[in-house]
Order: structure tokens, then C-alpha cells, then sequence
């Protein structure tokens, strides 16, 4: 009995334990915090990495045929700005027709919904009539703050966006250029041979898996958006092209990106067609399909092996969005499936990772 007193008074005196959680829990706020306010250097270095992912096979290849690799990189980065650019500028038409159309849309939008806002606003005027009846006679006056004008938020918003992706380019660049440089560096400075072996085995699963998974996604939610963009051309959408190339870049988005084209083609619908129950058949055919896509073609495709669990998606995809917004939305199964494919190769993780799957 003495000594079992003696070891509860030292591990009282000495809580390592709470220690640990406590050290642990500061060291999880603080890598927050800093992904947070330092998200501007984050996601440029992130993109960059994920997109070398992506292009890295192609350059590989272009390697193979005796075509250097700073030479592959540079030629695979034209190629790809030249697919970007053509599609920027086709696009560009419609989307600048549809910001001017905004004002009279809406009006023609509100004239559909007015009888079901009828009674909503009748209920806000009285309300409001009553807090005015209410509220002291000497009310204080107030003082607003002078705001920001347009000109100036776009003006630094497109400034940080030239700026973000002149450091995607470049990096991509010097990534794609590079090939196996940093996993050499990092295979020779790992002491043990073991720890090599492990470092070769996550690296080249990450790469693999990720590549694969960015490719697939990228075929099948350019299938995605055809299959809509024809879709919406049989229903008498205008611009049926426009929002199918919505949907097949919103798509990269679980979930969430599939319920945004929904309700955009629905607000567009209804502000084309004179019914509401015309407007409700082209979202109600992007639903179908997406459905289709998300529980029959992507299981199928994908395998089991990258499928996540939905709960940790969603989860993922609330933290990443509110952490680093649209950008971290698109990020957030990526670097899942990354986590997942480095707990796998981690022993005392391997609990974690098999949370992770599906």
C-alpha cells in the first residue's frame, strides 16, 4: 500500500499527461492560426504541388522520348495555358452577357416569386411599423464608416490573384522541371535505410494516387459537365455550354459543388422560362445526373482504395472552406486523400487512416 500511495502521489505532482494534452492542443491552435493568416503563401505553394501532381506523368512521358525535362515542363505549362486561355475567351462572351442581363433578370425573377413573397413582406412592413411605433423619439444619429469603393476591392483582389498565380506558375515550373530532386535530397539525409524505403514508398504512392485521382476526377467531371451542357440545350437553356462547364468545375467540389450549379440553373431558369415548373426541369436533370455520377460512376471508377468516408468529406470540406474558402473547398479532398495515403505507411497511425476510408 505504501509504494501504490507513494506512485499516486508522484504521478500527481508530475501530471505528464495533461501536459501532453495541453502541449498538444497549443500546438494545434497555433498550426491553425498560421495556416489561417498565412494563407496567402499556403495555397500558392499547395496548388503548385497538387497541379505537379497532375502534369508530372505528362512530362515523365515527354521524357521518355528524349525531350529534357525543364524542356517537357515548359511545353506542357504553354500547352496548358493555351487550353485555359482558349476556354477563357469562348466563355467570355457569355458570361459578360449574363452580368449585363443581372438587373433585368432579377426583376423578371422577382415578378415570378411575388405572390409567394406576398405574404412575407406584408408581415415585414408590420413588423416594421410596430418597431417604429415603439422606438424612442430621440433616437442617436449614426455614424458610418466610409467604405472601401468597388473600384478599389477589385483593384486589390486582382492584384493578389496576378501576384498568387505568377507563384503557382513559376513553381509548377521549377517542380515539374526538377523531377526527383527533393525526394533525393530527402532519401539522403534519412539516417536508416528503413526510414528511405518508407519515404520512396510514400512518395511515390502520393504522387501515383494523387495524379490518378486529379486525372480521373478531371475526365469524369468533364463528362459530367457534357452530359449537362447537352442536357440543358434540350431543355432550352441559353448558353448551355456556359453552365455545363460550370457544373464540371464545380463538381471538383463534393456535395456542395453539385447543390451551387443546381441552384444557379435554377435562378437562371426561372428568370428564362414563364413557369416555375418549366424553370424546375433543367436543374431537376442536372440532379439526376449528378446522382448518377456520384453513386454509380466515381465508386466504380475510383475503386475503394481513394474513396473517403462522406462524413469526413463533408467535415473536410467545412474546416478546409471556412479556413481558406472556395480555394480550400478545392483542395480539401486532395489533401484527405494525401493524409489518408501517409497514415497508411505510418504504423501508429494506421488507426487514423482507417477512419479515413470509406
Amino acid at each position: 500500500m505504501p509504494a501504490d500511495l507513494e506512485d499516486l502521489k508522484n504521478a500527481i505532482a508530475d501530471p505528464v499527461g495533461v501536459r501532453s494534452v495541453v502541449l498538444t492542443g497549443l500546438f494545434v491552435l497555433a498550426c491553425l492560426y498560421t495556416l489561417y493568416f498565412a494563407r496567402d503563401f499556403f495555397l500558392p505553394v499547395i496548388i503548385a504541388l497538387f497541379l505537379s501532381f497532375l502534369l508530372w506523368p505528362i512530362v515523365r512521358g515527354l521524357a521518355a522520348i528524349r525531350i529534357p525535362e525543364p524542356a517537357g515542363a515548359g511545353l506542357v505549362l504553354l500547352t496548358a495555358f493555351a487550353i485555359v486561355g482558349f476556354a477563357g475567351y469562348e466563355l467570355s462572351g457569355p458570361v459578360s452577357e449574363w452580368l449585363d442581363r443581372v438587373p433585368d433578370l432579377a426583376q423578371k425573377l422577382q415578378r415570378q416569386v411575388r405572390d409567394v413573397r406576398r405574404p412575407v413582406e406584408q408581415v415585414t412592413k408590420a413588423t416594421e411599423r410596430l418597431t417604429n411605433a415603439t422606438a424612442p423619439s430621440g433616437a442617436p444619429a449614426k455614424v458610418e464608416i466610409q467604405k472601401p469603393s468597388l473600384a478599389e476591392r477589385l483593384f486589390v483582389h486582382t492584384w493578389d490573384f496576378g501576384v498568387a498565380l505568377m507563384v503557382v506558375v513559376v513553381l509548377l515550373y521549377f517542380l515539374l522541371a526538377s523531377g526527383d530532386l527533393f525526394l533525393r535530397k530527402l532519401i539522403k539525409v534519412l539516417p536508416r535505410f528503413d526510414d528511405k524505403k518508407r519515404a520512396v514508398q510514400i512518395a511515390r504512392e502520393i504522387e501515383t494516387s494523387i495524379s490518378r485521382y486529379l486525372l480521373t476526377q478531371a475526365l469524369i467531371n468533364t463528362a459530367l459537365g457534357t452530359a449537362g451542357g447537352i442536357a440543358f440545350w434540350l431543355l432550352g437553356m441559353p448558353n448551355p455550354a456556359l453552365w455545363g462547364v460550370l457544373g464540371a468545375v464545380l463538381n471538383f467540389i463534393p456535395y456542395l459543388g453539385a447543390l451551387t450549379t443546381i441552384g444557379t440553373v435554377f435562378l437562371v431558369a426561372a428568370a428564362t422560362f414563364p413557369t416555375l415548373a418549366q424553370a424546375a426541369l433543367p436543374p431537376a436533370a442536372y440532379l439526376g445526373l449528378a446522382t448518377l455520377e456520384g453513386t454509380f460512376i466515381t465508386p466504380l471508377i475510383m475503386g475503394h482504395r481513394l474513396m473517403l468516408n462522406p462524413v469526413v468529406v463533408f467535415v473536410g470540406l467545412t474546416f478546409w472552406g471556412w479556413l481558406w474558402g472556395i480555394p480550400g473547398a478545392l483542395l480539401a479532398v486532395p489533401m484527405l486523400v494525401m493524409f489518408k495515403i501517409f497514415c497508411d505507411h505510418i504504423e501508429p497511425l494506421a488507426p487514423v487512416a482507417e477512419f479515413l476510408g470509406k
